[in-house]
């Protein structure tokens, strides 16, 4: 069997009208993460960046839906007079905050990522991720509807809780950026623009604003209380671990093909937006937590945080800038993906066995 490259230097057979003599193939060599003219169509294979088709295939073998997750035992929490005022008010601001974030990061990628990113195998990633963010607010939407929630309060909460507009306001401000008309990644300012945006959607948002809200549902499922709110954000941290991982690689792949955009003011502009993020989430976290709860308090949230953040500016070659410590270990253990327990013990486990299946 003949190689791509191999194939490469064979006759062109069936050309497309008016391509007479045209090669429409592109040697894997030629594929970039943007500004990628070569081809009209996307040309999957063959693979250049294999870790973008391996972010793919696990976020397909992650496959689970809400419903699948019995609300009984909360409903009869919540219904009851066992949690306090302070544990519902947790319970509310993650709702709120998570139901209109995850609808921001798919819009962003929708409406902006998706149409400057000219690689077939990270598109075909994109396209996951938007199905799984469309998957977080159904989520949402079934657990406020399993409670019996006001549904104006939970989803309107981003214009009437200062600390969650201000964190959205962070967010729509980079999407805003790229949508306007002219943008292009093929200036040298709109492509710092697009790493910039790539930063505070997957370092900041997904890395960064998400991971308190995690921290505080999951000290509820810690201690067997809203359980079934509690598995389906383990389902979503799973994903959101993927996300950020494919986030992380695609930053460095564009900066590894375009280094001028990784100048040292760049660098301090990013590190000055990640200090920026980290005043924003501090901020929310002490909004959630005005006493302490479930062995939780707003001061080891900012620890957790900067621990967090030092975490990510590693992750893209900028240093550690805080030094903090990690006030809740146990969520290492449960980020770790090899470590942690099959939270998919049910269905899910079906959806990633089913390729084992064979038909009669």
């Amino acid at each position: 069997m003949l190689t791509f490259d191999e194939l490469d230097t064979e006759s062109t057979k069936n050309e497309a009208p008016g391509q007479e003599g045209k090669d429409l193939r592109v040697k894997t060599s030629q594929k970039r993460l943007i500004n990628c003219n070569t081809v009209d169509v996307n040309q999957l294979m063959p693979l250049k960046y294999k870790w973008a088709w391996e972010h793919y295939l696990n976020g397909c073998a992650n496959h689970w839906m809400p419903t699948e997750v019995p609300m009984g035992k909360d409903i009869e929490l919540w219904k009851s007079n066992q949690l306090s005022e302070d544990e519902r008010r947790v319970i509310m601001r993650n709702l709120g905050f998570f139901s209109t974030a995850e609808s921001l990061v798919a819009n962003n990628i929708t409406l902006a990522v998706f149409k400057h990113v000219t690689n077939p195998e990270a598109r075909q990633y994109l396209l996951r991720q938007a199905f799984e963010e469309a998957l977080h607010t159904h989520t949402f939407h079934y657990i406020v509807e399993s409670l019996g929630l006001n549904e104006g309060e939970v989803f309107n909460m981003y214009n009437e809780v200062k600390t969650i507009q201000a964190k959205d306001d962070f967010e729509m401000k980079l999407t805003a950026d790229m949508l306007k008309e002219g943008f292009t990644t093929e200036t040298f300012e709109g492509a710092q623009k697009f790493l910039e945006n790539l930063i505070g959607y997957y370092i900041i948002m997904e890395g960064l604003f998400f991971y308190s809200g995690f921290v505080m549902i999951l000290s509820f499922h810690r201690q067997n209380k809203m359980t079934g709110i509690g598995e389906q954000f383990q389902y979503i941290l799973r994903d959101e671990t993927i996300h950020l991982n494919f986030g992380i690689d695609l930053i460095n792949g564009i900066k590894e093909e375009n280094p001028d955009l990784w100048s040292q003011d760049f660098q301090n502009h990013i590190t000055g937006l990640i200090k920026e993020a980290v005043e924003l989430e501090v901020q929310y976290a002490n909004d959630c937590l005005p006493t302490g709860i479930l062995g939780l308090s707003a001061p080891m949230f900012r620890e957790y945080v900067q621990y967090i953040a030092d975490r990510r500016l590693e992750r893209i070659g900028i240093n550690a800038i805080y030094g903090s410590r990690n006030p809740f270990p146990w969520m290492s253990e449960t980020i770790d993906l090899n470590k942690e327990k099959n939270f998919f013990e049910t269905r899910v486990t079906e959806y990633q066995s089913a390729s084992n299946l064979k038909w009669s």
